[in-house]
């Protein structure tokens, strides 16, 4: 199949933004969502969902999450998938081997959740009183907290909902054996590469390979497989050269078809949308990068601390910070090329974009939203370099 970039970009954009349709059938389409604790206006599942899912509203996720079937669970990153996906990666046997005195911890945990039937973590902390670790970031974290996210990643326990933010746990059940051979591996490893390549296609032969990486963090017991996975996935996905790379994506799926038509609208995604997380694919498609600064030092980031990059048709062409506050959207934007588009159409589009936004935030009757223009220090990136304000 001969394919051009412009035809990939299209396909990539079209299929990834599906009519909006109910929460759980969204979440099945997709496969997974990846979720972030960060709310800049908010949280990054909340932010994916809401170009997908009819009437959508910020928290609806979290509000809605214990009526469905729907699991909390690491897969490539953290978020939340549909059970049965879920289902694929347990029994989970992590790398790291519990001594025997976590085990005597687990077990007793394990023992007082059954009992309780969902626990907060100030509940078991108050039971057991672990005391203080010293977290991945080099602070202080609740010891509690992290024996049971091993717990939670091992497949032990599930979060039934959250209060407040907080992961409210209960012994997951019922998790099955683990496959019997290695044909079985293999059935639930394709079906594993099957989900990423339908919520991320098209992808580069540099990205998939990336994915099934990250994948080996959500199966560490068949991290081994990895390249024999990756090498089926090759042969049996559909897949052309484009541009300078090799790209796959479902077999059942032609890129070239009309159908692919992106709409005319004009949207703010989240750095996590499927649309952009691949960021050697984004530069590929609109040949700028596009970086995620939450952890960047304020003094070195060149977009904004948590910039939502800002697609019109099937093209991103550049970027927008938000917040709230006193009730109000506050919001500037960079663009790819140093300014605004000059077309009507893209005003008129970001105009009804805002105000998606704030009916999705609770926002549509508070007072009108004001703009704040970027500092110069903030910059807008064009073609690689800073320019300055007003350029």
């Amino acid at each position: 199949m001969t394919l051009t970039t412009e035809q990939l970009r299209r396909y990539a954009v079209a299929r990834s933004l599906f009519r909006p349709t109910t929460l759980g059938r969204a979440i099945d389409k997709l496969g997974f969502v990846q979720a972030d604790p960060i709310r800049a206006p908010a949280r990054a599942q909340d932010l994916t969902l809401r170009h997908r899912v009819k009437d959508y509203r910020a928290g609806d996720l979290e509000r809605r999450y214990p009526r469905l079937a729907l699991e909390e669970d690491f897969f490539v990153n953290y978020g939340i998938l549909p059970r049965a996906h879920s289902e694929l990666m347990h029994p989970r046997t992590a790398r790291r081997v519990w001594t025997a005195r976590r085990c005597r911890q687990v077990d007793a945990v394990l023992a007082f959740v059954r009992e309780r039937g969902a626990v907060h973590p100030r509940e078991v902390d108050a039971r057991f009183a672990h005391g203080k670790v010293t977290n991945w970031f080099g602070g202080s974290s609740n010891a509690t907290t992290r024996l049971l996210d091993e717990m939670h990643y091992r497949g032990l326990l599930r979060v039934v909902r959250r209060d407040g933010g907080t992961r409210v746990y209960a012994a997951r059940e019922g998790s099955g054996a683990s496959p019997h051979d290695d044909a079985a591996v293999d059935e639930r490893m394709d079906a594993l590469v099957d989900i990423l390549v339908n919520k991320y296609a098209p992808l580069l032969a540099s990205g998939l390979g990336h994915l099934l990486s990250l994948l080996c963090r959500g199966v560490p017991q068949w991290r081994e497989r990895r390249s024999a996975t990756l090498a089926r996935a090759k042969r049996r996905l559909g897949h052309a050269r484009a541009g300078s790379g090799d790209w796959y994506w479902p077999a059942t799926e032609n890129p070239a078809s009309r159908r692919w038509c992106p709409d005319d609208a004009v949207r703010l995604l989240t750095p996590f949308d499927p649309i952009v997380y691949d960021r050697r694919r984004f530069e590929a498609f609109w040949g700028w990068p596009y970086r995620f600064e939450a952890y960047t030092p304020a003094p070195r980031r060149r977009l904004g601390y948590y910039a939502l990059p800002l697609l019109w048709h099937d093209r991103v062409v550049g970027w927008g910070n938000l917040s709230v506050d006193s009730g109000s959207l506050r919001y500037s934007f960079g663009y790819s090329d140093g300014a605004e588009p000059r077309d009507p159409a893209f005003r008129e589009g970001l105009t009804a974009e805002l105000e998606r936004m704030r009916l999705f935030l609770g926002l549509a009757e508070r007072r009108p939203s004001r703009v704040v223009r970027p500092s110069c220090r903030d910059g807008h990136v064009a073609a690689g370099r800073v320019l300055p304000c007003g350029s």
